[in-house]
């Protein structure tokens, strides 16, 4: 008999649809009945493709003696924490003060009033790795409610006011110092693993905000430090090391979660939505500063996966893909010596594969083998004596034998729910390798993604979070406004369009308006959500930029755009309020580091004007998109521009009656030029 999960949209809800707990969504009914019955709420959050969350699903939310202690004592209520991010942060954030460490499957106990008074993530069904087991953990709380409950209170009262102290806001007049991005910079250096790349031990997560960051800090402008120095040499060997396969799918393209090991060698095989779109476009990046074409081929196959794999037939982007496939972790992906030898039978193929990656009969991964590079192409070229310019070539027509035989076994479950947030960053990935990879099919994916979250994420004039079969649900959150704003804007400059840009402008004065704090920044809930324990206000970025973040850098660019300096003005009080964090703890605050990087300037406002299908606006337009300049907002429009243009396009005429640029600098505009290369020069 299904459970009250059974009427929602979401996947993984659905997911525990027939468990035999009685399950409720988060609402109004659920802490209700708890209150009504006098019951203590147990809160499980989770998502569809987290592994950990199928096991304790399996071990203990199936179990029918567990369900029943759950059913008679607790009112059970399971979150999509990628639907409400939310409570995701308030909770969370608790568990992390109980326990030091967070993670999902989170479980919590709260009072009907929302307060939290105990918790922890996963609990086995019997004692083991040194925790409680569930059904002791459930028993418990069920006693002690009953005969201690001001135990219980005194511990929801300690919480609460710990969080309520956590989430004020600390107004700092110290004006932004170069000096704290310099140490941010340093210390992200210090912190670099330069003998297989990234930051951090196992679990090794990609971290691409940082390398972001550090690609644009290469970019230059006059200020450089001896930190300076390195950064384009660490944001390369990052990149390199993890295209080596293993967390990359080298076969079918895209990234997983994280690499289990230091070597990027064995994924937690699930692939997310906001992982691919960052990482395709910081290989973007790469090799536009680089001309390296081993990052243009890592883009181009992580974005081909997105569009094969997670893309809905209206344009929207799925969430995420399960790392289990028939019960089993990483199934789908991994591979047996006698599969690749029968599917390889050319002698020369197989001994190129087998020694690129070191295939033997025992494997990496339980037995089984996980592709990661063992020899770089110019040891592969002087072993077989190849051209080394042919073996990427070799080695992916070999990948794309194996893709359609992989393709005919169980394919892992989609979270098919489409996020706003989510979708904004990949369209900003496509959006900008349509106009630098001169890539159509990009360029269109973006269009048809943004015209699908305008027309089914939007109602009665409201942002809205997610939609899934046909529904779109819950409020918008901080991060969906300023993601699709920075998406819009992607998409404003790769296709000239301005209803792109208004809906940009509409979104940023509406974010202001609903979610402005009036001591600085935004929280991450809309001015009339519904009351929680505490309105969040998450400045830390974490898998995902912060909603805060994302606001900093998408007014940055609209103040460009338009000359607001409010809203500079604005922004360089957030990052006053963060630059001690960002100095302190880099690689928790990258997306920050970006917008510091783009408000210290200079920044570059570029306005072409003409007729798009002149030829002297082609040049412009092409000079414009040869190179990557991180600090610079461009608006391309014919003559006269449209009413709506960015006042970036107002009083800009067509000198010599032919297509010009104007390029304006810190401050400073240089003479209106009808020459590409003159436009060049002035761009640096």
């Amino acid at each position: 008999m299904p459970n009250q999960l059974a009427n929602e949209t979401s996947p993984y809800l659905l997911q525990h649809a027939n468990n035999p707990v009685d399950w409720y969504p988060w609402g109004i009914e659920a802490l209700e009945k708890a209150l009504k019955e006098d019951k203590p709420i147990f809160l499980s959050v989770g998502y569809a493709s987290c592994h950990w969350c199928h096991v304790m699903a399996h071990e203990s939310f199936e179990d029918p003696e567990i369900a029943a202690i759950m059913n008679s004592s607790f009112i059970s209520i399971k979150v999509d924490r990628e639907e409400r991010p939310d409570l995701d942060v308030i909770y969370m954030k608790a568990v992390v003060a109980m326990t030091g460490q967070g993670g999902w499957p989170m479980s919590f106990f709260i009072m009907p009033d929302g307060k939290p008074f105990y918790g922890g993530t996963y609990f086995p069904p019997v004692r083991r790795f040194n925790l409680p087991s569930f059904r002791e953990v459930l028993l418990t709380i069920a006693r002690l409610w009953h005969e201690d409950r001001r135990r219980l209170l005194e511990s929801g009262n300690q919480i609460s006011e710990f969080l309520q102290k956590k989430s004020e806001s600390n107004p700092s007049a110290t004006p932004l110092s170069e000096k704290k991005l310099d140490q941010a910079t340093l210390n992200i250096v210090q912190a670099y693993d330069w003998k297989n790349g990234g930051w951090g031990k196992a679990p090794k997560f990609p971290q691409p905000m940082t390398i972001e960051y550090l690609l644009r800090r290469s970019t230059g402008d006059g200020k450089a430090t001896g930190s300076d120095q390195m950064v384009i040499k660490m944001a390369v060997h990052a990149l390199r090391a993890m295209a080596k396969g293993g967390m990359y799918d080298v076969v079918g393209g895209g990234f997983a979660r994280y690499s289990t090991d230091d070597q990027w060698c064995i994924p937690h095989f699930e692939k997310m939505l906001y992982d691919n779109a960052q990482l395709a476009l910081v290989y973007l990046h790469g090799w536009l500063i680089t001309g390296e074409a081993l990052f243009r081929r890592i883009c181009e196959e992580t974005l081909d996966f997105i569009l094969r794999e997670m893309t809905h037939p209206l344009g929207g982007f799925y969430s995420s893909l399960d790392a289990d496939s028939e019960g089993e972790e990483g199934k789908y992906y991994i591979w047996t010596l006698d599969e690749i030898q029968a599917i390889l039978n050319d002698p020369q193929d197989n001994a190129l594969f087998t020694a690129a990656y070191n295939i033997t009969a025992t494997g990496n991964f339980e037995g089984k083998i996980v592709l990661h590079r063992a020899l770089n192409d110019e040891q592969l070229s002087t072993l077989f004596n190849l051209p080394v310019g042919t073996i990427p070539d070799r080695l992916s027509e070999l990948h794309n034998k194996l893709l359609p035989v992989r393709a005919r076994r169980v394919r892992p479950n989609s979270d098919d729910k489409i996020l706003v947030a989510w979708n904004a960053l990949a369209m900003a990935a496509f959006a900008e390798a349509g106009r630098y990879l001169g890539r159509k099919d990009y360029l269109a994916a973006a269009q048809r993604n943004a015209r699908f979250l305008l027309e089914n994420l939007i109602h009665d004039g409201r942002l809205l979070r997610a939609w899934r079969a046909g529904q779109a649900k819950h409020n918008a959150y901080l991060e969906d406004y300023a993601a699709l704003i920075l998406g819009l804007l992607a998409l404003y400059q790769s296709d000239t369009r301005i209803e792109w840009y208004a809906v940009a402008i509409k979104l940023a004065n509406e974010m202001i308006y609903h979610y402005a704090d009036a001591e600085g920044g935004f929280f991450d809930t809309r001015d009339d959500h519904e009351a929680l324990l505490l309105r969040p206000k998450d400045v830390q970025d974490n898998a995902t930029p912060s909603g805060n973040s994302l606001g900093a850098c998408a007014l940055l660019q609209l103040a460009a755009y338009e000359g607001r300096s409010e809203w500079h003005d604005l922004v360089e009080g957030m990052l006053s309020m963060i630059q001690e964090a960002m100095a302190g703890y880099p690689t928790a605050f990258s997306q920050w580091l970006c917008a510091v990087d783009f408000a210290r300037g200079p920044i570059n406002e570029v306005a072409v004007i003409g007729d798009a299908s002149h030829t002297q606006t082609q040049a412009l337009v092409q000079t414009l998109w040869k190179k990557y300049r991180p600090r610079q907002v461009a608006a391309i429009s014919a003559f006269p521009p449209e009413p709506g243009s960015p006042a970036l396009l107002i009083d800009r005429p067509m000198t010599n009656g032919l297509p010009t640029a104007y390029v304006c600098q810190g401050f400073v505009c240089f003479r209106p030029t009808n020459s590409a290369d003159e436009m060049a020069a002035q761009l640096g």
